[in-house]
């Protein structure tokens, strides 16, 4: 839609302005990375625990003020018309950022787990339908990957694949689904994760080593959902927010992203160990167990020194490592990945699997797809300019959502094990 048009419709001219201003204003916010701890922590701990005397980490994070910044996020949720679908966005939009602002002004103490549940919610919390809860739903997942033997693993799953020779595979992958440098996949030897994703950019831990899985989920989780819905979100004229990983779409993206795993066979059951883990971890920490105590949780369930140690911290991002309070973000994976199998199949059975698509013009939630609808049908906001394969066969899709449909009808407790 051209600016000519936009200035044209008052209301939409005024909710553009209105976003221009929440993107200018949340600039600084920048959540995971100003939680995150410094590589420079996991040598000190991963010492001391080979000296049989583990020291809880000590994280020195920065004193900051957004008094400005959720000073105008405030006037901006004023002016907004919460009738209208675009100040509807707007202003939730702009308030999950002033809790991001609040959550930042108080890191290292506690208080930050109140406002990270506010953003990400806890681990007891319901899934979608009033199911089991995120934590029972985490350890179904660490209780089925327990049972597995290792030994179903193919030959080739347990070929290792440096982190060189990732980035080149990686590269190559990107680079044709995208017909040129959209994103750079780039090493970096001060990375604690294996792995870390931008809008442009995907970091490489240079001493990790990873599997076949591990490039599948990069190429499908991190670049074709996360990149992807940043790289089409700058597209809109009217949200460039939509660019911005706000932090109410956390829940969506991750579902999305972990979906997309699912629907494309890239994920496993040691991935969905891994994320389950996490929020058992996260429960723990919550309930009273150290830095120390978690660390030893995910040695126990069969991870490497330095993994448990990057996994733990995920946990303590933010919040004092002597316990009773965790930085929740990682709940969100199974919870928001039921929520988006869950909106695939409502689609899928109201005959708006089109929906489904607007998911990827931009990042955002699962009900903003729905009520921004008749703006993408208008052509105020962009229809997204990639896509990935997945979703662009809908006949592929709607083979494997019906067939998931009807397969829920089926009660296994009903059937004979004979």
């Amino acid at each position: 839609m051209d600016n000519a048009v936009i200035h044209n419709d008052p209301d939409i001219a005024h909710h553009a302005a209105l976003d221009a201003r929440m993107v200018a204003a949340v600039k600084g916010i920048r959540l995971l990375s100003l939680t995150s701890w410094p590589a420079t922590t996991q040598a000190p701990f991963l010492a001391s625990v080979a000296r049989g005397k583990p020291e809880l980490p000590q994280v020195n994070y920065p004193k900051l003020d957004f008094t400005d910044a959720r000073r105008e996020l405030a006037a901006v949720m004023a002016q907004v018309d919460t009738t209208h679908p675009l100040g509807s966005y707007i202003h939730d939009s702009a308030r999950s950022w002033d809790l991001a602002a609040g959550l930042l002004e108080v890191l290292g103490t506690s208080a930050v787990d109140h406002f990270s549940s506010h953003l990400f919610g806890v681990p007891d919390q319901p899934m979608p339908g009033n199911g089991p809860t995120t934590r029972e739903a985490a350890r179904h997942f660490i209780q089925i990957a327990q049972e597995l033997d290792h030994e179903l693993l193919a030959p080739e799953e347990q070929v290792p694949v440096s982190a060189i020779a990732l980035q080149l595979q990686l590269q190559g992958d990107l680079d044709e689904f995208f017909g040129g440098r959209m994103i750079t996949v780039e090493l970096d030897p001060a990375l604690i994760a294996k792995a870390a994703a931008g809008a442009t950019r995907i970091r490489l831990r240079t001493s990790a080593s990873f599997s076949a899985y591990d490039r599948a989920q990069l190429y499908h989780h991190e670049a074709l959902v996360h990149s992807l819905t940043a790289l089409n979100g700058r597209d809109q004229a009217v949200l460039p927010s939509l660019g911005l990983s706000s932090p109410r779409i956390t829940a969506t993206q991750e579902g999305l992203a972990t979906f997309a795993e699912q629907i494309t066979g890239s994920i496993d059951i040691q991935r969905l160990k891994r994320i389950s883990l996490r929020i058992e971890a996260i429960a723990m920490a919550r309930d009273g167990a150290d830095f120390i105590e978690v660390f030893n949780y995910f040695r126990g369930a069969g991870q490497t020194a330095e993994e448990s140690f990057s996994s733990a911290q995920r946990v303590f991002r933010g919040v004092p490592p002597s316990g009773g309070a965790a930085f929740t973000k990682d709940t969100v994976y199974l919870r928001g990945l039921v929520s988006v199998h869950t909106f695939f199949r409502q689609m899928l059975r109201d005959e708006k699997l089109q929906t489904c698509r607007w998911l990827f013009a931009g990042k955002m939630t699962l009900e903003d797809a729905q009520a921004l609808t008749p703006l993408f049908e208008a052509g105020v906001l962009a229809p997204p300019r990639w896509l990935p394969q997945w979703i662009n066969r809908a006949n592929g899709l709607a083979g494997a959502l019906a067939f998931s449909l009807f397969a829920n009808r089926i009660r296994m407790d009903q059937i004979s094990g004979e």
